[in-house]
């Protein structure tokens, strides 16, 4: 096999790091879909499970000076978000005491005029472009209100990239979906919405006026093909070749996820000391148990998964019916290979109605609230990434953390049960 041109770090090759892995490997169905898109003045929305490379599709396909990034909280309303864009815009916010129509304080935006080079205006004025602005009048805008906003934004010539968008409360989401339709219709602006959830169509399920107006990207789904990829592209970088029975056993017990794939590579290496290049190329791997490298990186997220399991049952507040502990009941009792699929909205109510306290009394109104608020109780209860998710477009309960797929493989299901204080008996769902 050739040397090596340089030395790499492990660390920069194989695992979870902040920049774009050395190892990055282009899966043909999503990144030309995204790059296709990105050129067709639409909105972009970059879905899939936690930790299965969204933001390394946008890290790949865009350069840094293309696009401005926004990381949501889950405490901001509308005005908070368009707030945040504006400060990454290069606006200077504060607050007005004039009031909204809604009674709330409008604020004062001021730029400087290098931000966008020589064409600001509406509010600055530039002496030189290399120079500060001096500002003669602040933009005086009403943060809920997108005609603000846009026009404040008319010169800004780059992607305005919204990432962890699922952290944001429904109410919130909903709100933004129906400014979209105005920033594509009144401005040239384009949004890339970066989310943790498995349904296409979120966003349109908001507001179907954006139907036509925004594109999804899937970048959930890995083929063995593109995994074995990933591998190959790691080995040559750091001159190593994994054993064919390490690597086989790695791909088939990893669900899928690319995280697992590449933390597992990264722990056999550490194993097999191997923190950079190699002079001399090896073969490692032989004596390593994928098994046992696959349940380490999920067990290290035990405290995790345990405290998601105890919070999430405990719901919003006390209530009768205890919906959420409830709704844990399927998840917990279901085929991990059942679970990758999805739990369909009817399975779960059958389930519930042999199982639950309130028998087939309970209402399905109740049901299907529980289900619409699952995400928004994670978010509540600071469970990050979160776990379950709700498409209401297929109407199915998803698991979007993959690795919570393969802990629950190697957990007693009766302990997690007990945990979640729900009974030990009952159905189960079948694959």
């Amino acid at each position: 096999m050739a040397q090596p041109e340089e030395s790499r770090r492990t660390v920069d090759v194989f695992g979870i790091n902040r920049d774009l892995p050395l190892n990055y490997t282009v899966r043909i169905t999503v990144d030309e879909t995204l790059i296709e898109n990105l050129t067709r003045d639409k909105h972009v929305v970059i879905y899939g499970s936690s930790k299965q490379g969204k933001t390394s599709l946008r890290k790949q396909c865009l350069n840094d000076n293309d696009y401005i990034v926004i990381h949501c909280f889950n405490r901001w309303a509308i005005s908070d978000l368009n707030s945040a864009i504006l400060k990454k815009a290069g606006y200077e916010v504060t607050q007005s005491h004039t009031k909204t129509v809604s009674g709330k304080n409008k604020i004062f935006a001021t730029i400087k005029a290098a931000f966008f080079g020589n064409e600001a205006s509406g509010g600055v004025e530039s002496e030189n472009q290399k120079t500060d602005t001096v500002v003669k009048a602040p933009l005086e805008i009403d943060p809920e209100d997108v005609n603000d906003v846009i026009s404040a934004l008319k010169h800004l010539n780059k992607y305005i990239v919204l990432e962890d968008f699922h952290y944001l409360s429904v109410e919130t989401q909903k709100d933004f979906a129906v400014s979209l339709k105005a920033f594509h219709e009144q401005s040239s602006l384009c949004f890339i919405i970066v989310g943790v959830w498995l349904e296409e169509n979120r966003l349109t399920v908001y507001n179907g006026d954006l139907t036509g107006r925004v594109v999804s990207v899937n970048a959930d789904k890995w083929s063995r093909e593109e995994l074995e990829e990933v591998i190959s592209t790691g080995e040559a970088l750091l001159n190593i070749q994994f054993s064919e029975s390490f690597k086989e056993v790695l791909l088939n017990e990893c669900f899928g996820s690319v995280y697992i794939v590449q933390e597992g590579c990264y722990q056999c290496c550490i194993q097999e000391k191997i923190h950079s290049t190699q002079s001399n190329f090896r073969v490692i791997g032989n004596n390593v148990d994928a098994r046992d490298v696959v349940k380490s990186v999920t067990e290290q997220q035990t405290g995790r998964y345990n405290s998601f399991i105890t919070q999430f049952a405990s719901g919003f507040q006390d209530t009768t019916l205890q919906m959420y502990r409830w709704l844990l009941y399927p998840v917990l009792t279901a085929q991990t290979s059942h679970l990758e699929r999805g739990l369909r909205l009817n399975e779960i109510s059958k389930i519930l109605a042999a199982k639950h306290p309130g028998g087939k009394n309970l209402n399905p109104g109740n049901l299907t609230q529980a289900l619409q608020s699952v995400a928004s109780l994670q978010v509540k209860k600071d469970i990050k990434p979160i776990i379950l998710d709700y498409d209401q477009t297929n109407l199915r309960l998803n698991v979007v953390d993959r690795g919570f797929l393969i802990w629950l493989e190697n957990r007693d299901r009766g302990e997690l049960l007990e945990l979640a204080e729900l009974p030990l008996d009952g159905p189960s769902v079948e694959a």
